[in-house]
């Protein structure tokens, strides 16, 4: 009888903030993130300069623990989630960690994105989101085998979830999401009226 096997997949963390714990307060978060944004002169001129719609806090301000409590309770929310999906990842740490490197806040706002990248330098990335209005933009994850296909054929539009060769998620409020650093991901345009708030992270090994 043949036999088709799934290889080397890529695997994608997506559950609530409150399944492992109680989440901050999503009104004091939100004014949080605002608010560290409405004083991020530094981060604003960044965003400016390289013509970044909307905020975010990554080149001025990564580890947002020392600016308010609520992130410091995050962040040891996210430790839990980050260490069920090193579980499932089945890593041999070899008597390292995985910890927190960097973590800062994202406003876009109607017409924003964030075009593909990837995260160098970690292990683990992730969102947790914030403010998610109707509309509002979803995350992309891209094959990361695309640019070794050479002459295969695309596939089909109706294709199953696990071969198509873009992943779209729609994210709501509580929501977070975590994937393996190197996986190339990007926002889609923000069609809503309203920002869309989420505050992104990443683990290294250490």
């Amino acid at each position: 009888m043949s036999k088709i096997t799934s290889l080397f997949v890529t695997r994608l963390y997506h559950a609530k903030l409150s399944e492992l714990g109680e989440a901050p307060d999503p009104e004091e978060l939100e004014k949080s993130c605002l608010s560290i944004a409405a004083d991020d002169v530094a981060g604003q001129q960044w965003c400016e300069e390289n013509n970044f719609a909307g905020y975010t806090s990554y080149a001025s301000l990564d580890d947002l623990r020392y600016w308010f409590p609520i992130f410091v309770d995050l962040v040891e929310l996210l430790d839990k989630h980050v260490a069920a999906f090193v579980e499932d990842l089945q890593w041999d740490l070899n008597g390292k960690k995985i910890v927190l490197d960097s973590i800062w806040i994202n406003i876009l706002p109607k017409g924003g994105i964030h075009t593909s990248h990837i995260h160098p330098n970690s292990v683990i990335s992730g969102t947790t989101y914030v403010a998610v209005p109707k509309g509002a933009s979803s995350i992309m994850y891209e094959d990361p085998r695309l640019s070794m296909m050479m002459a295969a054929p695309t596939r089909k539009v109706d294709a199953r979830e696990d071969m198509q060769s873009f992943y779209y998620v729609k994210p709501k409020a509580g929501d977070i999401l975590l994937w393996e650093s190197w996986l190339r991901h990007e926002v889609t345009m923000n069609m809503a009226q309203e920002e869309r708030i989420s505050v992104s992270f990443n683990y290294a090994w250490e």
